[in-house]
């Protein structure tokens, strides 16, 4: 087992920030922590990689403790935090030996690890880091993270305000990463990228809701989820709430996702409610439930 929490939890003052988080990450596993900004991903990270002290549960990290064992656990673990942390005023080529020196490696023995990332920005590596776009800071961050060729992987919110492009390329990588044998837990406030996990945790003020891998995840939710539209997308979503049996309601790209209460509903009553309301270009059609759906209903049930 690479990472094994056990009724973790961190409060600061009278806010908790985790409560009574468990979850363990099998080695070479891609484990996702999946939840919004404020869920507590980053209160784990820093527990995990010994920036934090837990107030009450244990947890390991390559077979280290992190409060007894946290000297072993940062020469084994690698970490990319959410924030772009990386010298700024140094080059890419400098960022990079400053950070295999620390470890005391050089980028000559662990090259191999890093060569497919590395040299989409060496023709840069003259070139200061703060002056590198999103998607190449966020290369040389994971090169610096992997240098020291590390046993386990924390990548907090790595595609964060990168483009769409970097992003399916980051997730490629990490993919790649994984043949090596090293272990990744990444924490996203993107559903769609929890698709690209092995398994994953829906996270949410502070508590774990679910365990699993997103087919699992997906193919346990029983619930009929329809994908309904309208001309006036603000006014239907409005009208959506108000209907007696909603259950759940909420924006989902160019769609609403409605589920109802009844088991036995119809949705030509709720075409009949929206035509009442003067809606017009109406489509009402069941949908493939997917990860946000899940997230967005089990979290519900908290609130």
């Amino acid at each position: 087992m690479s990472i094994s929490v056990q009724n973790l939890s961190k409060s600061y003052k009278d806010f908790k920030a985790i409560e009574a988080i468990s979850f363990e990450v099998n080695k070479g596993e891609l484990f996702g922590l999946i939840g919004p900004d404020g869920a507590g991903k980053t209160t784990i990270f820093r527990i995990l990689t010994t920036l934090l002290l837990p107030n009450e549960g244990v947890a390991s990290v390559a077979g280290f403790d992190v409060v007894n064992d946290y000297k072993s656990i940062r020469n084994s673990v690698g970490y990319m935090p959410g924030k772009f942390s990386l010298y700024q005023d140094l080059t890419v080529e400098e960022n990079l030996q400053f950070f295999a020196t620390m470890f005391g490696a050089t980028i000559e023995e662990n090259y191999d690890l890093i060569r497919d990332i590395y040299i989409q920005i060496e023709p840069f590596k003259k070139r200061r880091a703060g002056a590198l776009s999103g998607g190449m800071k966020q290369k040389l961050a994971l090169c610096c993270a992997l240098i020291h060729k590390p046993k386990v992987l924390f990548l907090d919110e790595p595609t964060t305000g990168v483009d769409p492009v970097s992003r399916k390329e980051f997730w490629e990588m990490l993919k790649r990463l994984q043949q090596n044998g090293i272990t990744i837990l990444v924490s996203t406030p993107y559903m769609d990228e929890a698709s690209l996990c092995d398994r994953i945790a829906l996270i949410q003020k502070g508590k774990i809701f679910e365990i699993d891998s997103p087919k699992n995840i997906i193919s346990k939710y029983s619930k009929t989820i329809y994908a309904v539209s309208a001309q006036n997308t603000h006014q239907l979503l409005e009208d959506l709430k108000a209907f007696p049996s909603q259950y759940s309601v909420f924006a989902f790209g160019e769609f609403i996702h409605y589920i109802d209460q009844n088991n036995d509903f119809k949705s030509t009553h709720l075409q009949q409610y929206l035509e009442s309301k003067r809606h017009t270009e109406i489509t009402i059609q069941i949908t493939t439930p997917t990860i946000e759906d899940v997230f967005m209903d089990v979290t519900s049930l908290e609130n």
